[in-house]
């Protein structure tokens, strides 16, 4: 809100109001006679010796065969995108180097997505078969117990995640391409700028060893229930190792991603210093300054393209822990320590390092790209260079205020470690209420009990 000051001029009868405004409306009022400033400029001057103003180039399309050779992290991270093409997950695929077109694409009638739809189709009859077997055991069984009807609704609800996949990922596969298109495209610029290309150490052999680790791990993850539960059927298996595959290969995918991240913001901040370095840096640091904002806004196109996927990741894994820890628990006060505890703890430990690797890669993506970006800027010595680069670095701090590399699900939730401490603490409340239904349930029992006797 802004307020209006009277100054007196030295004449009674025209005093002079000038506006108070606050930091924001001053900032905003600063960046407007900025514009207005070049605008008159390039009008005075036809677009001519343009030494202390600096406007973003007009796109271009590339040569695809030059996006190919600097697609540094599609070569990298291919083995992910095969996999998730295998298992149906995400059906893209990669388009002909035809001049104008995306390299990345996604269709409705590719090969890729009637494969993936074949793949589901086989995936959903095992699916519907385990859940109608369980079913029938949860309604059928013996004990209604309800720390047996919690215990049931574990595996019931896991299975679930698979009748959402076309809905939480194949919805979003246009948004999808969209972003592995700004890799593609980041990395020419980055190169045509800085004159060095981004490297990926390790990424390479990261990604595989993730994609095979997604697998084992599924597989040991499945195994260890068949062994410690008592109904856990081996034929069930079958069921469980897609899914819980495809959760570990979200979590490979986005740990990747954020790794790539903090590697390119690396590779800016290191040329950004060499330029400041140089005579004149302004008109470099004006390019920075847009290569900062894509890095910015690829971060926050991660979100919005996985949105509904990671959405019900985080659902997902906050049912099944509040189930599993109440069930365990329970378990444990009502008959001790046995197996079954045993496995219901495996998922649980499972759900919560799943929550905190994706929340705590996110926090440090976020803080690579931004606060450690921004304490670059404020360290330089403005007083040893030039105007025009002291506006350029005024105008670099604006926009990384103006555009915080945050990772937001598209609105639903802003990925980084206080949503750990969050559903932390959203669990203990509902551990509390169901801690409270069984004993309801004790007291019940007790009271039939002495009634009968």
């Amino acid at each position: 809100m802004a307020f209006w000051a009277t100054v007196n001029s030295g004449n009674p009868s025209t005093p002079k109001i000038v506006p108070v405004l606050n930091p924001n409306q001053r900032q905003f009022l600063q960046d407007e006679i900025t514009y207005q400033n070049k605008i008159k400029f390039l009008a005075e001057n036809d677009g001519a010796n343009l030494t202390d103003f600096y406007v973003r180039k007009e796109e271009v399309f590339d040569d695809p065969e030059l996006l190919d050779k600097h697609d540094s992290f599609y070569h990298n991270t291919k083995s992910l995108l095969v996999l998730f093409q295998i298992m149906g997950v995400m059906p893209l695929h990669r388009n002909p180097p035809i001049q104008g077109i995306p390299r990345t694409g996604y269709s409705w009638i590719s090969k890729q997505f009637f494969w993936a739809l074949f793949v589901y189709t086989v995936q959903t009859c095992v699916v519907v078969m385990v859940l109608r077997e369980r079913v029938i055991h949860f309604k059928e069984g013996p004990d209604k117990r309800f720390d047996q009807a919690i215990y049931n609704v574990i595996f019931i609800s896991l299975l679930f995640t698979n009748f959402l996949l076309p809905v939480a990922s194949w919805r979003h596969g246009p948004q999808v391409a969209i972003f592995k298109n700004m890799w593609t495209n980041y990395q020419l610029k980055f190169f045509k700028v800085t004159g060095t290309p981004i490297v990926f150490p390790n990424l390479y052999p990261l990604t595989w060893g993730l994609c095979i680790f997604s697998w084992v791990l599924s597989i040991l993850i499945n195994l260890s229930q068949y062994f410690l539960q008592p109904d856990f059927k081996f034929w069930y298996t079958f069921a469980y190792y897609p899914l819980i595959a495809m959760l570990n290969c979200f979590c490979s995918l986005w740990y990747i991603n954020c790794t790539a991240f903090g590697i390119a913001s690396k590779a800016l901040s290191e040329s950004l210093r060499k330029t400041l370095r140089g005579e004149k840096p302004a008109e470099k640091l004006s390019e920075y300054r847009y290569l900062w904002v894509d890095l910015s806004h690829m971060m926050q196109q991660l979100g919005r393209a996985y949105s509904n996927m990671y959405g019900m990741y985080c659902l997902v894994v906050f049912f099944t822990t509040i189930i599993a820890t109440y069930g365990s628990f329970s378990e444990i006060l009502d008959h001790g320590a046995t197996y079954k505890e045993v496995g219901l703890f495996v998922i649980v430990f499972y759900c919560m390092s799943l929550l905190y690797i994706i929340c705590n890669e996110a926090h440090h993506a976020s803080q690579k790209v931004g606060f450690d970006f921004q304490t670059q800027l404020l360290n330089i010595n403005l007083t040893a260079v030039d105007t025009a680069t002291q506006r350029e670095v005024e105008m670099f701090l604006v926009a990384i205020a103006k555009n915080p590399p945050t990772m937001n699900l598209d609105g639903y939730a802003t990925i980084n470690r206080e949503l750990i401490t969050s559903n932390v603490s959203v669990m203990a409340t509902y551990l509390v209420v169901l801690l409270q239904f069984k004993i309801t349930e004790q007291r019940g029992l007790r009271t039939q009990q002495a009634a009968i006797s």
